[in-house]
């Protein structure tokens, strides 16, 4: 499974559950309170109400997007 906050690289046009596109768009906190903890309002958003997803829009390759993985595994920090 991905992990939240992943963004992976895709050619095709259907968005797989778990992903949103790197599109720019605003998120409520409260609806994914796991993304906001890792990307906070980095790329927008009020950060106490919604935070916004990095827009990869334009520096996309032709014929791909990036996705963005906002329910997935939670990344951690092994210890040592």
């Amino acid at each position: 499974m991905p992990y939240t906050g992943e963004i992976i690289q895709v050619t095709f046009d259907i968005t797989p559950g778990n992903f949103l596109p790197c599109d720019g768009r605003l998120i409520n906190i409260s609806i994914n309170p796991a993304l906001f903890s890792l990307i906070g309002n980095k790329f927008g958003g009020d950060g106490s109400s919604n935070f916004g997803l990095p827009n990869y829009d334009s520096s996309a390759p032709r014929g791909s997007r990036y996705l963005i993985c906002i329910g997935g595994d939670f990344p951690t920090t092994p210890t040592p």
